[in-house]
């Protein structure tokens, strides 16, 4: 009676166990919506400008800092945020890049800040997808449009630190375009010296938290 009593609840623990299996397999764990800080190490902020029709000046800003929320099986993105020091920007040439920081162009010392949002979007691997957002440079906020491609996303091959030695890093590019006088910006335009239209490059690594 004893061997047939631990057959039998045997036999409907391997039930049990069958039948948590299908349920896991008709039903697969997903994964939540994770928290990604950008590596301000591995973070580009850039942009081109034609001058005088010659060619275009590329620049960056040396600061930047960022975070958002992203889904890996649905692919959403949300609560995107940047943050760019505006007295950072960066062409390579001191005399410009002052006249850059000053009122004509950036005015960083009364607006320190430009900024980048967007409240949800959806990345798509290794392919652009269209992200709306909102930019505000001088004070000015208006909406802007990205060409967005999730490039990849795995545990990063290179140990960077001893807390996280090999973190799971997800790498972003982003481009776009915007008029600088939509933000106050209106010097050169006229004359043409300096072109209204600017090419916003985005490129970086996320940690996962």
């Amino acid at each position: 009676m004893m061997l047939k009593h631990v057959t039998a609840l045997r036999q409907i623990g391997l039930r049990l166990l069958l039948a948590v299996a299908l349920a896991t397999a008709a039903n697969p764990l997903r994964a939540e919506p994770k928290p990604y800080v950008i590596d301000p190490e591995h973070f580009s902020v850039g942009f081109l400008v034609h001058h005088i029709g010659y060619a275009a000046v590329l620049g960056l800003f040396r600061k930047a800092e960022g975070s958002f929320v992203f889904d890996e099986d649905t692919g959403e993105l949300s609560d995107l945020q940047i943050a760019v020091d505006a007295a950072s920007v960066f062409t390579n040439h001191e005399k410009r890049d002052k006249h850059l920081r000053g009122e004509d162009f950036l005015d960083s010392d009364q607006h320190p800040q430009m900024t980048l949002t967007a409240k949800r979007g959806q990345f798509k691997k290794q392919r652009p997808t269209a992200l709306e957002g909102q930019l505000t440079l001088r004070g000015v906020t208006r909406p802007i449009a990205l060409q967005a491609t999730w490039n990849k996303s795995d545990r990063y091959p290179i140990p960077i630190s001893i807390a996280d030695p090999f973190p799971y890093v997800l790498g972003a590019s982003a481009r776009g375009t915007l008029k600088r006088s939509d933000f106050g910006m209106s010097y050169a335009v006229d004359n043409g010296w300096v072109g209204d239209t600017v090419e916003l490059i985005i490129e970086f690594e996320a940690r996962r938290r």
